[in-house]
């Protein structure tokens, strides 16, 4: 019989195929790899809760969402979870999202690993190349010199203005690193935000002036 895992890797895997490069099953697999990874450092931590958060945290996300698409908690009862486990699901889910720095307040050591497994992949190489392969999905620039990055924004200002990928960086990317929750997390952080810092350098000597 299978997994309360199992079957919500079953569920999702061909939803996230439907995605974007920069949201699809691929990232969902990073992320488990970078849960696993805090996980160790973690003990206490509900592993199962977390693993199945992972795998549905993208599934209503508001970037993909379509009107008759898929509901979280729908896939829980379909799956036979319990409702204990559907409510900490969801919660672990609603205090990912960056909305602009307007995130919601985690309330478990599980929803922190979640959070931060997370944005360890929207920063570092793989962060750069999702970072282009979602504004590139969505016909944004690659930079814009007149463009200043925001300091502070609504939830709703941070998603619908299409501002140029490298102003992204200085929106958000940049921003995570200080951002992270778990001890793991934030050591894991440091290396891919100075590599993101050196990406830019460059960037910018071969745009010039």
């Amino acid at each position: 019989m299978k997994t309360l895992i199992e079957k919500c890797k079953d569920v999702v895997e061909d939803l996230y195929h439907s995605y974007d490069a920069s949201h699809d099953f691929d990232h969902i697999q990073r992320v488990l790899k970078n849960a696993e990874e805090i996980l160790l450092h973690e003990p206490s931590a509900d592993r199962e809760l977390v693993i199945i958060a992972v795998l549905l945290h993208d599934v209503e996300d508001i970037k993909y969402q379509t009107e008759d698409g898929p509901k979280i908690t729908d896939i829980l009862h379909n799956v036979g979870a319990n409702e204990q486990l559907i409510e900490k699901v969801v919660a672990c889910i609603e205090s990912v999202s960056f909305n602009g720095g307007n995130s919601k307040e985690i309330t478990s050591i599980e929803g922190a690993i979640v959070r931060d497994a997370d944005r360890l992949d929207a920063i570092g190489a793989i962060g750069i190349a999702r970072a282009f392969a979602f504004g590139g999905a969505r016909g944004r620039k690659l930079y814009d010199k007149n463009e200043a990055a925001r300091e502070q924004m609504s939830a709703q200002a941070y998603r619908t203005k299409k501002t140029a990928t490298v102003t992204h960086f200085y929106e958000k990317l940049l921003l995570l690193k200080d951002l992270m929750v778990t001890e793991a997390g934030k050591r894991l952080a440091q290396q891919r935000h100075d590599y993101m810092i050196e990406f830019l350098q460059q960037l910018e000597e071969e745009i010039g002036e």
